[in-house]
């Protein structure tokens, strides 16, 4: 079932509080590494056994395709060159994962995490069509949440947020080829169990999973959706979530969002 609240606590709470038997399972997302830094659970991704990660939509940095902005570094070079506040960006609540993205590019490219006004808004759709009518500059949101206004050339992506090209925007240059950013954010989703899971009943929900991800019923789902398909298992989904806590922790501290 899905359990809704407390911006993903109360979902996230009861897959940690079950038992370790294998017939729990659910989904963690990546407010797991965002919940605890604002003060929200005691719930850290310590609290699973992270099974396999199996989709990954990086973030990225979009404008109205009517801006006049050619690349990413013509927009970073402008923002530097107007006074702090001038810029505005969107497509996500006060503190929500886009917000951290824009201020994570930001502090990377020696810029304060506010440099650029965040407006909150109700999600990606939100903010985008403010952006389109005229109220923001830029939309951080992942680039599979613009892909529609992006077909329909209302919105140019200037950059992913991912250490190389996606897939499905293969035209797109990463900020590193674009601004020399090593800065790299994507929104992820996990099947996870609470932690203690046996070995062996680990091992047979992981070839499972995987699969299922490897199925052409899920790969397609996922493809004519615009939701970008990622694997990885075990330790190395494990770490993968690791670095991000950390990553998003140092951003929020920086930000002024962390209660820790």
């Amino acid at each position: 079932m899905n359990r809704t609240g407390g911006s993903g606590v109360v979902g996230h709470s009861a897959i940690a509080n079950a038992e370790p038997d294998g017939y729990t399972l659910g989904i963690m997302t990546i407010e797991i590494d965002m919940m605890h830094w604002q003060g929200l659970t005691d719930l850290t991704y310590e609290d699973y056994d992270i099974l396999a990660l199996v989709n990954a939509d990086p973030g990225g940095v979009m404008v109205s395709a009517d801006s006049g902005y050619e690349n990413v570094q013509a927009l970073l070079d402008k923002i530097k060159s107007e006074p702090k506040g001038t810029f505005k960006a969107s497509g996500t609540g006060q503190g929500g994962i886009w917000h951290l993205g824009l201020a994570g590019w930001l502090l990377s490219e020696g810029l304060e995490p506010d440099y650029v006004t965040f407006v909150p808004s109700q999600g990606a759709a939100a903010g985008i069509t403010d952006m389109v009518a005229g109220g923001v500059d830029i939309v951080p949101s992942s680039l599979a949440e613009g892909r529609s206004m992006i077909e329909a050339d209302r919105v140019k992506p200037l950059a992913s947020m991912s250490a190389e090209r996606q897939e499905m925007f293969p035209d797109v240059p990463t900020l590193k080829e674009g601004t020399g950013s090593d800065w790299t954010l994507a929104v992820w989703r996990a099947v996870v169990a609470p932690d203690g899971l046996p070995e062996d009943v680990e091992a047979k929900l992981t070839a499972a999973i995987e699969k299922a991800y490897n199925s052409e019923e899920y790969q397609t789902f996922m493809k004519e959706r615009g939701f970008g398909v990622r694997w990885a298992a075990g330790e190395e989904a494990t770490k993968i979530v690791a670095e991000d806590d950390a990553a998003l922790g140092e951003v929020m501290k920086k930000a002024g969002l962390a209660k820790q």
